[in-house]
């Protein structure tokens, strides 16, 4: 396995200033996805993006892991919908010519 595609999770500590648990601790709800590469932990780089909002919400606004995992949902769905609104749009203007 090729480990040029992630992100070892004491670099992410460092960049973050946090601690190694608090990656455990989203690991363990489900918000995020550890890799053990020759027993170290990586994260994927995939998952960055997903990550940065992760972190900000918790040490901006001071969101739980409950409360990011509801604010991700949230923001998914609301994504869901603004594509299903601009899919319904791009259908009536077949009719609107």
């Amino acid at each position: 396995m090729s480990t040029e595609t992630y992100i070892p999770i004491e670099t992410l500590c460092t960049y973050y200033k946090v601690e190694t648990s608090f990656f455990q601790g989203l690991n363990d709800y489900g918000l995020i996805e550890i890799t053990t590469i020759e027993k170290s932990p990586f994260i994927h780089q995939k998952q960055i993006k997903n990550l940065e909002s992760i972190v900000r919400l918790h040490q901006d606004l001071h969101i739980n892991f409950e409360g990011i995992d509801t604010v991700l949902n949230l923001l998914e769905k609301i994504h869901d919908l603004q594509r299903e609104l601009l899919a319904a749009k791009n259908r009536l203007r077949v009719f609107e010519d």
